[in-house]
């Protein structure tokens, strides 16, 4: 077997990123960039997230807590401090991770429906404290000085870089999620996800791993929370912290295949698609968030393992391609 047979797993969902990324270039409009910026901040996100849905089988409504914190650090120093944006952005990862594992050694020990609800509790109780925080601005939050966007060329190139540079974290994420469900690590968290008692008596420490599989999911979250608001221009506790994204990022795992890494990009792919399409259409724009419900109930009942997961069974030839 050759090296790019042995990593087509990897090289399919690469092409797929490039070919995003390409596409506003190959358009020439910013309305197309804008578009792609989305779809590439839900594919970094929903591959995270599934380091700890898709590869221990731990369920977290609250994952989003870890974007809204990291770029809440971030966007402090960015705007506060004067630091660089390539600072601010490893500190926003950094702090993500440094709170994932605190949490991790805390709600790790819970297990199903009372992990699930725990990380909906550990979203609002965050919202709530950085509402009441005045350092991050209350709950006005904090809007940065339109000057700052002069050391990257003006607010135009500063928008242009984000698209790249959060590209960049969308392949990292990738890479990161291929390197993890390829290693030995990986099989310990998967060996979790069948059965966590079994994987105990068989060597996998699972405190450990769980927590360490819930700090790399959160790192990159965290320093695409920073990038993001870098991008908005000011950040409030409602954009940090909102329950429906961490949904949304659900959806789009379990939709694409939870547990592979192509999954997740398809998964974004179609959902994004489909809330285009809701939001701007008048009889579905106010039940969107009932709309996405509905599907997540839909693909748990009927494929619980995705859109992946179907095609591996009903065609085994695509195996060794859709990882």
């Amino acid at each position: 077997m050759t090296n790019w047979q042995k990593h087509i797993g990897i090289i399919i969902p690469l092409l797929v990123i490039a070919g995003l990324m390409l596409y506003p270039t190959i358009t020439g409009k910013a309305a197309a960039r804008e578009t792609a910026f989305t779809i590439l901040k839900a594919i970094a996100l929903a591959s995270s997230l599934n380091i700890l849905l898709g590869y221990t089988g731990y369920v977290s409504f609250g994952h989003i807590v870890f974007f809204g914190f990291g770029g809440y650090v971030g966007f402090y120093l960015l705007s506060s401090q004067g630091m660089s944006l390539w600072i601010c952005i490893l500190a926003g990862g950094v702090s993500s991770g440094v709170l994932a594992f605190l949490l991790g050694k805390a709600i790790l020990r819970l297990r199903g429906a009372y992990f699930a609800l725990a990380t909906i509790g550990v979203n609002e109780a965050m919202r709530a404290f950085i509402n009441n925080f005045d350092l991050f601005g209350g709950p006005t939050g904090i809007t940065l000085n339109f000057k700052a966007y002069l050391a990257y060329g003006g607010a135009a190139k500063a928008l242009e870089m984000a698209f790249y540079v959060v590209g960049g974290l969308a392949i990292l994420a990738i890479i990161l999620s291929y390197i993890i469900r390829t290693s030995k690590f990986g099989l310990g968290l998967l060996a979790i996800r069948e059965n966590e008692d079994a994987a105990e008596v068989m060597g996998v420490f699972a405190p450990d791993a769980k927590t360490w599989a819930y700090v790399l999911s959160a790192i990159i979250p965290g320093m695409i929370g920073v990038l993001f608001f870098f991008k908005n221009g000011n950040v409030e506790p409602h954009d940090a912290f909102p329950l429906h994204a961490s949904i949304e990022l659900l959806v789009m795992v379990m939709l694409g295949g939870q547990g592979t890494v192509l999954g997740p990009i398809l998964g974004a792919f179609a959902y994004q698609g489909m809330r285009g399409y809701l939001v701007t259409s008048d009889f579905f724009k106010d039940i969107q968030l009932s709309v996405s419900g509905a599907l997540l109930l839909i693909i748990v009942l009927f494929i619980p393992a995705g859109a992946v997961g179907w095609l591996r069974q009903r065609f085994p030839i695509l195996r060794r391609v859709l990882a």
